[in-house]
């Protein structure tokens, strides 16, 4: 990641004429657009449509074929995470063999900004067994502990790759509750991509909608909806329209 201002004096993401190409094609085209400061923002629309891998140019796991972007200033260079920002994927690569202890340990090895006193409140909110193996936790056990890995490094931006995919319902609900509180008392920005809609209702307040590499729409929830019109309605309309709009 190439200097830049600090993170408290830059937007999380400016991308502009931002493109990735594979082997297979393009997965991301001329995409431009602004993520603000403290908000959850909900990253949706149809597989295929970049969602992945906007996420893996943001996080430095990625480099662009075309545009630029930056974030809180600086370039990613495509060999890892800005120091201000924390990824948890789908698969939330944890050491099955590590306990819950040891793997908050290991986030104070690898981590610059460690709260190891966040790291543990967050933890103990959760009700975790401080002596258990993390490959004998529930689904959502897992995901709490995942999170507090994410969050006990203290950034500024939170980029979350379809985290509540493989929990239940009440699991979804405690994981979002505690993903809200933070990010608003902690002044955090968080990226959160879904493919359920309905789970992001209430939750998110700045929208990215993609498809087929393309930003589609993007902004507030509140300017973009017409008549209270909720996220999930908003999102469903212009994908619907840009199908339509294809096969005409």
């Amino acid at each position: 990641m190439s200097s830049g201002r600090q993170p408290d004096q830059a937007l999380p993401v400016i991308a502009n004429g931002l493109g990735k190409k594979y082997r297979r094609g393009w997965a991301l085209r001329e995409t431009s657009l602004v993520i603000p400061r403290n908000r959850i923002v909900a990253l949706v629309g149809p597989n295929g449509a970049g969602k992945s891998t906007l996420m893996g140019l943001i996080t430095g796991l990625l480099r662009p074929t075309t545009g630029g972007i930056t974030v809180f200033g600086a370039h990613p260079t495509g060999k890892g995470l800005h120091p201000a920002v924390s990824y948890l994927a789908q698969q939330k690569p944890l050491y099955q063999q590590f306990t819950v202890t040891e793997t908050l340990k290991f986030g104070a090895r690898t981590n610059q900004t460690w709260d190891q006193g966040y790291a543990e409140y967050l933890v103990g909110q959760a009700g975790l067994p401080a002596k258990a193996t993390v490959g004998t936790l529930s689904g959502g056990q897992r995901t709490r502990v995942a999170l507090a890995l994410a969050l006990g490094k203290r950034p500024k931006l939170l980029v979350l790759d379809e985290p509540l995919a493989d929990l239940d319902p009440l699991a979804r609900e405690s994981v979002l509750r505690t993903l809200i509180t933070e990010a608003r008392t902690q002044g955090i920005t968080v990226l959160l991509s879904s493919h359920v809609l309905a789970e992001l209702e209430g939750v998110c307040d700045h929208l990215v909608l993609l498809h087929k590499g393309r930003v589609l729409l993007a902004g507030d929830v509140d300017h973009l909806s017409a008549g209270g019109t909720s996220l999930g309605e908003l999102a469903l309309h212009h994908m619907r329209r840009a199908v339509q709009e294809e096969a005409a």
